[in-house]
């Protein structure tokens, strides 16, 4: 079904289901809303890197192996991944008309199968997080690093790179209405267009998790500030799962050789934490929506490959698979407009 209301048009999922679940975000309490007026500065061009970098750390999915991803500057619009270890194969475009799979973690996937990039979204989402248009990214392999500080060690690589303007206007897109797609349990995704002619983004973003996560939401604009605070957010799981991949899970060599420890992984259990959280703000931790808002969702978006996005976002339980199908729904419908 498709209707009108203040959640605009449904693009898919029943909007009756859609109507009750926005009741219930109506109803979640904000823990935390960073309202400073901060904005990037951009006199409306175009961003590279001043100087290529090199990041390493221990492969996601082959722990035991190295994993080396570097930023090089790039003058051609968007970006892309080099498989530098698969030489008859081209670059992968960061873009949405290139995901593979979004089970558990948004692969992309361009020409040849073997031409792949697996959990790309904690990379990618530093195109949107820090303003950064044009990048080619060298991988020696399609398993990604991993670090103990989630997507931080990435965003001080790009810091000491530098970030330099280019001789190209920025290109900003937003949606032509107020949008949304229903998923299960729930889960909704609403996109908004901005209040007059900013060029803002801004992210309302709530989970709800049947554990010692529970209910969190945020509020925030999108810039660097904000997106840096977010990044050092880890990834979480359940510590039935933990131990699932600590027993019968061996059994499986994509389980097996895991990266993953209690160090880079937020481990949630029933009604308590299995390790330190982070990102608490007022006495409760908010890693796990930051994580949600900053390396998840604005990875998504990283995917719109015709410019920044403007407007808003409202993001309500929802996960990769409905961020992706949210933006394969506004390039299907033709629904993204040049501001």
């Amino acid at each position: 079904m498709s209707g009108k209301g203040e959640y605009g048009l449904v693009l898919k999922g029943a909007e009756d289901d859609v109507r009750l679940a926005y009741k219930e975000w109506a109803l979640q309490a904000v823990d935390q809303e960073v309202t400073d007026g901060c904005n990037d500065e951009n006199d409306g061009f175009q961003t590279t890197l001043r100087d290529p970098v090199s990041v390493t750390g221990s492969g996601t999915f082959l722990g035991r192996a190295q994993r080396t991803l570097t930023f090089v500057p790039s003058h051609e619009f968007g970006w892309s991944l080099d498989r530098v270890d698969l030489a008859d194969c081209l670059p992968i475009e960061v873009s949405v008309n290139n995901i593979w799979t979004t089970v558990r973690n948004i692969v992309l996937r361009s020409g040849s199968p073997h031409n792949y990039m697996r959990m790309v979204e904690h990379i990618i989402a530093l195109k949107v997080g820090m303003g950064l248009d044009n990048v080619v990214i060298r991988a020696d392999s399609g398993d990604p690093p991993l670090f103990d500080r989630s997507s931080m060690d990435l965003v001080e690589a790009v810091e000491r790179a530098g970030i330099v303007k280019e001789k190209k206007p920025v290109v900003y897109v937003t949606v032509k209405e107020a949008v949304t797609i229903g998923g299960a349990n729930g889960s909704f995704l609403t996109f908004l267009p901005p209040e007059g002619n900013s060029k803002k983004l801004s992210i309302d973003c709530a989970v709800d998790f049947k554990s010692a996560i529970g209910r969190q939401r945020i509020k925030f604009d999108v810039n660097k500030r904000t997106f840096r605070y977010g990044a050092m957010a880890r990834t979480n799981t359940t510590l039935l799962m933990m131990l699932y991949c600590r027993t019968v899970g061996r059994i499986f060599a994509d389980v097996r050789h895991l990266g993953y420890t209690t160090k880079n992984i937020l481990v949630a259990g029933r009604f308590w934490y299995f390790n330190k959280p982070g990102h608490v703000y007022k006495g409760k931790s908010l890693e796990a929506v930051w994580h949600r808002a900053v390396l998840d969702l604005l990875a998504a978006v990283a995917l719109i490959d015709r410019g920044r996005l403007a407007g808003k976002i409202i993001s309500y339980k929802s996960g990769h698979a409905l961020d992706v199908d949210m933006i394969r729904e506004l390039y299907r419908r033709d629904l993204l407009v040049q501001i």
